[in-house]
């Protein structure tokens, strides 16, 4: 089914995110195209940053009680307009089978999530769209059985990695439409869904917002103190970004190279990285500097001159997509080097655009380091061809149409 007119309600876990530009940008692009949207988020923010792009994002924004016991009030007037409703037999009987496979409080707040989204919508909603098809696509699910509104979503890593087999199954038969970011998420998405309902759709990146950067010169290498090579990432401190085998590789760098490291982003394991940075005598080379907004991670693009990012599984099965960090790297002509993982080797072709190394091998990033460390010519080449193919193939438009011809916005 495509959708005609109306308002489209926007599922997301939380809003706005510093970490999760590629949903902004998203919105605004269809916004753009004519789309009338409302955000709803299952969390509060907790960033105390935004990216311009959410300022200019004109859609309101509905946040659903976060802990159902938090709002008592909203959950039961969900609750008593729901059981009223000619879908809620078949919302109930889902979630049931649902929580007898998955006997959790997370199970039961996205219910009460639901009925209280339910209740409140703006009756001008006729389509849901989520993102990720984990506990935001439950609440989009039972919201749609409550209602008979139909709904699609958009997928992305961790919802696809983590997420058992029958729950993914289950959403996929019913939902209209899915999109993915990465062709090895789409080819198992596909396998578990009918035929038709599973397209790529590279987020790519909005070029109007990183503009090329100033003309890079060959830069350091290495030999010099006084001229360190900075090596530059930008992620979540979480397990599956690899950052422990990252500073372990740095630890194996030969000690006369003259480098110094610049990490943006927040995370849980701040405190943990840190101590490990100290235990290997890195601290007093590391820039330890937060969240940060898109201007000043654009700044920091443009000063490094390496991008290091060492994807690998975590412990749950959690992995990223193709992060949208990379492609921003190499919009600046930034030479990339990473984990030949997941979606990274469709944007990256090794020794062609950048250079990959197998995830969770700090000996061989350790390697691959000192190489580019020591080589601002082999830098220089491999930035500006990862920019050429950043702008020639992953623009969002491409995908904003697909999604925007989807929602039956006119082109």
């Amino acid at each position: 089914m495509t959708r005609r007119g109306g308002r489209a309600a926007i599922l997301v876990k939380g809003y706005p995110r510093l970490s999760e530009t590629f949903i902004a940008q998203e919105i605004l692009g269809l916004e753009r195209r004519g789309l009338d949207a409302e955000i709803v988020s299952l969390r509060h923010p907790t960033d105390q940053k935004r990216h311009p792009v959410h300022e200019a994002i004109k859609a309101p924004v509905r946040y659903l009680p976060e802990y159902l016991y938090q709002e008592p009030g909203r959950v039961l007037r969900g609750l008593l307009a729901g059981i009223r409703r000619p879908g809620f037999g078949r919302a109930l009987s889902a979630f049931l089978k649902d929580w007898w496979r998955d006997r959790t409080p997370n199970r039961g707040r996205r219910f009460g999530q639901a009925l209280v989204l339910a209740h409140e919508l703006d009756p001008r909603i006729d389509f849901l769209y989520v993102h990720f098809l984990h506990t935001p696509a439950s609440v989009a699910r039972y919201t749609a059985l409550l209602t008979g509104l139909p709904w699609a979503a958009s997928a992305h890593a961790r919802d696809i990695w983590t997420s058992p087999d029958w729950e993914k199954r289950e959403k996929l038969a019913e939902l209209d439409w899915l999109v993915t970011c990465t062709a090895v998420g789409a080819e198992h998405l596909a396998s578990l869904a009918p035929a038709g309902k599973v397209s790529l759709v590279y987020h790519g990146l909005d070029l109007a917002r990183f503009a090329p950067a100033p003309w890079r010169e060959a830069g350091a290498d290495g030999s010099d103190p006084e001229r360190p090579v900075t090596i530059l990432s930008v992620g979540r401190l979480v397990a599956k970004k690899g950052y422990d085998d990252l500073l372990d590789a740095l630890a194996r760098l030969p000690a006369p190279l003259a480098w110094r490291f610049v990490h943006i982003g927040g995370g849980p394991l701040k405190d943990a990285l840190s101590a490990q940075a100290e235990r290997l005598g890195l601290s007093g080379r590391i820039d330890w500097r937060g969240a940060q907004a898109q201007g000043a991670v654009l700044g920091a693009l443009r000063q490094a001159d390496l991008f290091v990012l060492a994807s690998r599984e975590d412990g749950d099965g959690d992995r990223d997509g193709l992060p949208n960090v990379l492609m921003e790297a190499q919009s600046q002509a930034l030479a990339c080097l990473a984990t030949r993982f997941s979606g990274i080797p469709e944007l990256i072709r090794d020794g062609e655009t950048g250079m990959l190394v197998p995830p969770g091998d700090p000996p061989a990033l350790a390697e691959g380091l000192a190489r580019m460390i020591a080589d601002p010519a082999l830098r220089l080449r491999l930035g500006r061809a990862g920019e050429r193919r950043v702008r020639q193939d992953f623009d969002m438009n491409r995908g904003l149409d697909l999604i925007a011809a989807r929602l039956g916005l006119a082109s």
